[in-house]
């Protein structure tokens, strides 16, 4: 179960059998914030060590497991995260810390270039020269595939990002595949759709989710950008963490889409946040955000062939279960 997981939300990992083997020692990068959090409580249920290094500029030290060791530090800092890959010898590096604001990234490309770029490449520097074994780079897929022609987007699309964290994104994903090819440390991609779920910040490709339940709850009015028609794809973040535990030993080289597969446009994503809330409020509209694609959802069977990963929880429940969590944190 999640550690605050409200009464009766039933919100299990079930770590697969292919988790099997020898405990790993694993760094989770951004492990204090809301989806790395989860990916830490799958590794520890799984019997692994883990390591969380965040500046906790958005995660928060409650939402670290208590088995978890926090180091405080940024991805940039070069000297301290060779220091630490030189003291810890990770045998995996689960690369979450990142600028995860699409309209952030418009309004500052280079501040989304320093962290997401650079930091990505100090963890594989310290990486190689401290035998790591693998780097899991989590990707965007409702960026980096830019505006496709047509649906669910695969990873057989071009990559035609239009906004720098996408850019970054698919960045990243390239100078891990070089640093397999020149220094054999093995790697695998998680291109996220919309990742919701307890924990959850507002913040992010998804933090819609987090924003229409802390407004509603609070009886206050929720405003959609644009005419709500923007097409994504909402995983739950039980999910999401079911596919980095499958990571750690299948997906060598590959990338995978890590999503549903099924379209929700935010019209339908408010219906369904002001259904599990339990309450009737029409939502207020406003201007578009620069750097939005207009819709996006993304094919999985590849996860399935190649992770054994497939989605389990429905909008419907994955929504139930982030709304109880929020009232039992009293809509902080």
């Amino acid at each position: 179960m999640f550690r605050d997981a409200a009464p009766g939300v039933p919100l299990c990992y079930n770590p697969p059998s292919i988790t099997g083997g020898e405990p790993m020692n694993i760094l989770v990068t951004g492990g204090a914030g809301f989806i790395g959090s989860h990916v830490c409580d799958a590794y520890l249920a799984a019997g692994h060590k883990v390591v969380v290094y965040d500046d906790l500029s958005g995660g928060s030290r409650a939402n670290v497991p208590a088995k978890a060791r926090l180091v405080v530090g940024d991805i940039r800092d070069a000297r301290k995260v060779q220091a630490l890959f030189k003291r810890e010898r990770f045998d995996v590096v689960n690369s979450h810390a990142a600028q995860m604001s699409v309209p952030d990234s418009v309004r500052d490309p280079v501040h989304d270039a320093d962290i997401n770029v650079l930091g990505v490449l100090n963890l594989l520097e310290a990486g190689r020269r401290n035998g790591l074994k693998k780097f899991i780079h989590v990707s965007s897929g409702g960026t980096v595939y830019g505006s496709p022609k047509r649906f669910p987007a695969t990873e057989a699309f071009p990559i035609r990002p239009e906004s720098p964290y996408g850019i970054t994104k698919a960045v990243g994903e390239d100078y891990a595949a070089f640093y397999r090819a020149q220094y054999g440390v093995d790697f695998t991609v998680l291109r996220y759709s919309n990742v919701y779920g307890p924990r959850q910040v507002p913040h992010g490709e998804a933090g819609v989710v987090a924003i229409f339940i802390q407004r509603l709850l609070r009886e206050q009015d929720c405003v959609i950008f644009g005419d709500g028609s923007l097409v994504r794809d909402y995983v739950y973040v039980g999910d999401v963490a079911r596919a980095n535990l499958a990571a750690l030993r299948r997906g060598s080289g590959e990338a995978f889409n890590i999503g549903t597969g099924r379209p929700t446009t935010v019209k339908e994503l408010y219906a369904g946040v002001a259904k599990a809330v339990g309450v009737r409020r029409q939502p207020q509209y406003g201007p578009p955000r620069p750097g939005d694609v207009k819709a996006n959802w993304l094919g999985c069977a590849k996860a399935r062939a190649g992770l054994g990963w497939a989605p389990r929880v429905s909008l419907e429940r994955g929504l139930k279960a982030t709304v109880a969590y929020f009232r039992s944190q009293g809509a902080r």
